[in-house]
This record gives structure tokens, C-alpha cells and sequence, in this order.
């Protein structure tokens, strides 16, 4: 019979594992039956005319399932998440597609850092050598600006920006704010960028739903990615950039301030 003082520990061990060990499982799941191939702009193609019958039917319940689907896109830290933030925005429109992404994405990039944190995060923080924690010691001073810095560069990975904070100690109620606000101008640039594309995908679909009636046995999809480079993504980008430096000039003009 286990001693009465060993379930405390055995029960705080089960809390602090049992969420990374389900999140294994999930991603062995997922990548042994290739469900992470229904993210990609092949199967948004070949399945266009199903998919916009059925939003068209069913509006609301479509956004529902499509943002319970980002949430679990992120957290799960599909490769390709972003290939939904482009059909969001030629299904819904870029300022409906954008919002549901937003808070959708937040709160699949707030249950990977809870994972990361409970079960990895202590631990890796008191292993960490004098480098780590001086990065640590500098995160956490100037937590806002850096994170934002983070979600408003779309050069560092999202996932990475999930986990990263989470070893080092940020604050949730700080990951959150600046994940909700600062993944706002790239997800409304994408499904932006997605509207813009809505013919081409239209004009790809038809061809292949010809090709596949015809009985043709080499139908495929010939979307490049420089097919996404319309003038409506590079403005949003342009922008994008501009957003980007906000953190830096706010950060200056404070340090002005004091000095003054």
C-alpha cells in the first residue's frame, strides 16, 4: 500500500506531467495519420467548392468550428497554421476572418505556454547556466516591450515565441495582452492577404475539378507562393513593419522622459 505522504507528490506529479504527455500523444496522432496535410493550399484548393458550400450554409456554426480548429492548429503547433489565416480571410472576409484568428491563435499559444510552463518550465529555469539567466533577468525586466517586439516581427517562429517566455519566466497575464495585440497586424495582413488571392484560389479549384472530371491522371494545384505577393499584401506588410518599431520608439521616448 503507498504511504499516505507519497500521494501529495504522486498527485502534484501527474498535474505537471499528464499535460505535456497528452500533448505528445496528440502530435504523434496527428503526424502518423497526416492529418496536418489538410493545412496546406493543395487540400484548400481541391476542397474549395465543398467548403464554401458549406459556409455558405452554415455562416456561424463555420466560424465556430474554424476557430476551435485555429485553436488547436496552434497549440498543437501546426507547421501551417497560417494557411487557415489565408482561407479565413477568402471565406469570411480579412476584418471577420482577422478577429476570430486573433483571439483563436491567443488562446491556443496561451495552452502551449501553460504546458511549457507547468511541466518544463521551473525545471529548465534552475538548470539554466549564467547566460540564460541573465536572458531571463532581461525578459522579465522589460517583459511588454520584448514580447511585443517578438509578436510584431514576423521573422521569429510563433511557436518558438510560445515557449521561449514560458522557460523564462514571463508573466501569463503579460504573454497574453501582448500575443492578443501584438499578432494583430500580421493576422489581419494574412487574411488580408487571403481576400486579395480569393479569384486565383476560385480559378485553381475550377481547374481542378475539370481535371479531376476529365479523368485526367496528373491533376494537381499550381498555386506558388508568389501568387500570394499581391500589392494588398505588400502594403499590409509595409505597414506591418512600420507597427513593428512602435515598441523601440515608445521605449526611447519613456528613457527621454526620465532623463528630462
Amino acid at each position: 500500500m503507498q504511504p499516505q505522504s507519497e500521494k501529495p507528490q504522486l498527485h502534484k506529479s501527474i498535474r505537471r506531467w499528464a499535460p505535456l504527455a497528452l500533448f505528445v500523444i496528440l502530435i504523434a496522432v496527428i503526424a502518423s495519420t497526416g492529418a496536418y496535410k489538410a493545412l496546406s493550399f493543395g487540400a484548400l484548393v481541391e476542397n474549395f467548392g465543398v467548403l464554401r458550400s458549406y459556409i455558405g450554409d452554415n455562416f456561424w456554426p463555420a466560424i465556430a468550428l474554424y476557430g476551435a480548429l485555429y485553436v488547436v492548429a496552434v497549440a498543437l503547433s501546426f507547421p501551417a497554421a497560417w494557411v487557415l489565416t489565408i482561407a479565413g480571410g477568402i471565406f469570411f472576409g480579412w476584418w471577420v476572418a482577422g478577429l476570430v484568428t486573433i483571439f483563436s491563435a491567443t488562446m491556443g499559444a496561451s495552452i502551449l505556454f501553460w504546458i511549457t510552463s507547468t511541466s518544463l518550465g521551473a525545471q529548465m529555469r534552475d538548470s539554466a547556466g549564467p547566460f540564460v539567466q541573465k536572458i531571463r533577468k532581461g525578459m522579465q525586466d522589460d517583459a511588454v516591450n520584448y514580447m511585443l517586439f517578438l509578436r510584431l516581427v514576423p521573422a521569429f517562429p510563433f511557436t518558438l515565441v510560445n515557449i521561449v517566455p514560458a522557460i523564462l519566466g514571463v508573466p501569463f497575464k503579460v504573454f497574453f495582452w501582448t500575443t492578443l495585440f501584438g499578432i494583430a497586424p500580421g493576422t489581419f495582413a494574412y487574411a488580408y492577404a487571403g481576400e486579395g488571392v480569393t479569384s486565383i484560389v476560385e480559378a485553381q479549384a475550377t481547374a481542378f475539378a475539370a481535371c479531376t472530371s476529365a479523368n485526367t491522371a496528373t491533376c494537381g494545384v499550381s498555386l506558388a507562393p508568389s501568387d500570394l505577393l499581391t500589392p494588398q499584401l505588400l502594403i499590409a506588410f509595409s505597414a506591418l513593419g512600420l507597427v513593428s518599431l512602435m515598441p523601440i520608439v515608445i521605449k526611447r521616448f519613456r528613457a527621454n522622459n526620465a532623463t528630462s
